[in-house]
């Protein structure tokens, strides 16, 4: 996916894709801005080695924005737990000359279409404190959820022992911290498209529903017509006799 963009007169092009093994050379560079933003935030974003991060990059699990040089602008990976029930897009990273400028936004679509398309039946989850990646989450799909809908295993809790709010987690058992536990679950998809299908149906079959005759209901209205018919027979019958004997 491509973009253009303008600030302060010089138009910049950059790239969105799956990062591959070309991009293993990028995973310090990627590593050193995370921690910056961290610093930066005050919050912690779930500490990586640029060592994982080539992996993710060797798995095909990790997508990256790119400026028109070659230099990554935007970072995101996908994890997995509990077998692939739980998806998370984590780590998202944008340099700070580019943000506003929906990098973002493009980084975690990208990511959310690669998680849905590897993972089709997995919840993808994820916890944040940033009202921006909230309302991209919203525009994906994703509902606020409580702690307890989230991985239950220490592998998944482990990424925020590098946030400086990780006390307020463990004080609460992982049931409260300054994050917002968010949640996409695919059954809520399956489920609308299966209520729509069925309403469709029932559209149709209204329309084409052959409505019974219930005889000893419409009985006595045939009863009447019949009668009416019969009066205006024997009236046409008297004119016409009258007519023929004049």
């Amino acid at each position: 996916m491509g973009k253009t963009l303008i600030s302060e007169n010089l138009i910049e092009n950059y790239t969105v894709q799956i990062a591959t093994t070309e991009h293993l050379h990028l995973a310090e560079a990627i590593c050193a801005e995370m921690e910056e933003s961290a610093k930066a935030r005050g919050t912690g974003i779930a500490k990586r080695s640029s060592e994982y991060l080539r992996a993710k990059m060797e798995e095909g699990k990790a997508i990256i924005a790119l400026d028109n040089e070659g230099q990554f602008i935007g970072f995101c990976y996908v994890e997995t737990w509990e077998h692939g029930k739980f998806v998370a897009n984590s780590g998202l990273i944008v340099k700070p000359e580019w943000r506003k400028y929906g990098i973002a936004k493009a980084v975690k679509m990208r990511a959310f279409e690669l998680s849905r398309t590897n993972y089709p039946d997995a919840k993808i989850i994820g916890i944040t404190t940033s009202l921006a990646v909230m309302k991209i989450n919203s525009e994906l799909g994703y509902e606020p959820t409580t702690f307890s809908e989230l991985p239950v295993n220490d592998a998944f809790w482990n990424g925020c022992k590098s946030c400086v709010n990780y006390d307020v987690l463990t004080r609460t058992d992982r049931k409260h911290c300054l994050c917002t536990g968010m949640i996409f679950d695919p059954e809520w998809e399956k489920n609308k498209a299966k209520r729509e299908a069925e309403a469709s149906l029932k559209e149709k079959e209204k329309e084409t529903e052959h409505i019974e005759w219930n005889f000893l209901k419409d009985v006595k209205v045939l009863e009447r017509l019949k009668s009416i018919k019969e009066k205006m027979f024997l009236k046409m019958q008297v004119r016409k006799a009258k007519r023929v004997v004049v």
